[in-house]
């Protein structure tokens, strides 16, 4: 354990198999602690990617909810949400909704469009029995340690998001762009580069294509950013992924992801991509009124199966729209 040279007021505890740690010490306002050392948090954040506050003892969504505005400013609403959250006010959302046995695998908030969220803030009011820690790994060191010649092959081309909105598994189109009106719809996905085609049933497809890595925007440092195994096929677990195709057919899943040329992305590279994850995964068990901060583009983060109640309410902010963020086909020619 040791202290970063930045902690002028707060104890930050540092291990390689864990993300920094503030204490808070139990403070009688959460809040207003929150807000005296927001600059401090904040460069935590920046210096290690992401940072668990141990001690604020936040207790409801009302609490919660005050100590994100105060550290994150204005919070940002969800739009294209592969899942269902349920909106608890003022920009803050339950955690996805996703079966507890099945793990969500690591990702980048919302990779997939255009204007995604630099800052990632969860505050955990009721912790799991056993598991479901909100584990986090750094892009930049995941960029690393993949092969080069994948890499290579997804700078150059992109990732293809591929998605089948249906009444039964995923977001409704309510849920996903704010209105089921066709026209509004359409102009959304004009305006954030997402090509869309109405099927014979009246349900949507769409396809948009986006950056595997990009540079920080403060850092500038490359960092592996996107959610193509996370949104894959291949990541599913094999009973799940066999009723989906058998149901909707394989080139109707509800979401999948494929090279930026279209084509399949194979189970290898799948299983190798989150193996590399899983050998950079940092995790702290959540424990009651923790609050974890992410930086959403040097940062990915996962969801663990559990067991038990499992209450984590969650902010997006810091709204950014990164220069490299969806490629053009001419880029890919060269």
């Amino acid at each position: 354990m040791s202290s970063s040279p930045l902690a002028t007021s707060l104890d930050v505890e540092l291990r390689p198999d864990s993300p920094a740690v503030v204490r808070a010490g139990s403070p009688g306002d959460a809040a207003s602690w929150a807000a005296e050392h927001r600059e401090s948090l904040r460069a935590q954040v920046t210096e290690h990617g992401a940072l668990v506050v141990r001690g604020l003892e936040l207790r409801d969504a009302d609490q919660a909810g005050a100590v994100i505005a105060g550290l994150a400013g204005g919070l940002m609403a969800e739009r294209e949400a592969f899942a269902p959250r349920e909106p608890l006010g003022s920009g803050l959302y339950s955690s996805t909704a996703w079966p507890a046995n099945q793990p969500m695998c690591m990702h980048h908030e919302l990779s997939y469009a255009l204007e995604v969220p630099g800052l990632m803030l969860f505050a955990c009011l009721t912790p799991p029995a056993e598991g479901g820690a909100t584990a986090v790994a750094d892009a930049e060191e995941v960029l690393k340690a993949l092969p080069a010649g994948l890499t290579e092959k997804f700078e150059r081309e992109g990732w293809l998001l591929t998605r089948s909105y249906n009444d039964e598994i995923g977001s409704s189109l309510a849920e996903s762009f704010g209105t089921e009106d066709r026209a509004e719809i359409e102009r959304y996905c004009r305006s954030h580069a997402i090509d869309l085609h109405w099927q014979p049933d009246g349900s949507l497809r769409t396809e948009q294509r986006r950056s595997a890595v990009v540079r920080h925007p403060l850092t500038g440092r490359r960092c592996w950013f996107n959610q193509i195994a996370f949104l894959n096929e291949w990541t599913l677990a094999p009973e799940v992924r066999e009723y989906l195709v058998d149901e909707y057919g394989a080139d109707g899943l509800p979401f999948n992801t494929r090279y930026g040329d279209g084509t399949p992305i194979g189970e290898d590279v799948v299983q190798a991509l989150n193996a590399t994850y899983e050998k950079h995964t940092r995790r702290e068990p959540w424990q009651a009124g923790d609050l974890l901060l992410v930086d959403n583009i040097r940062t990915a983060h996962s969801r663990e199966p559990f067991t038990g109640e499992r209450r984590v309410v969650v902010g997006m902010a810091e709204p950014r729209r990164l220069a490299d963020g969806s490629p053009t086909p001419e880029a890919s020619e060269r």
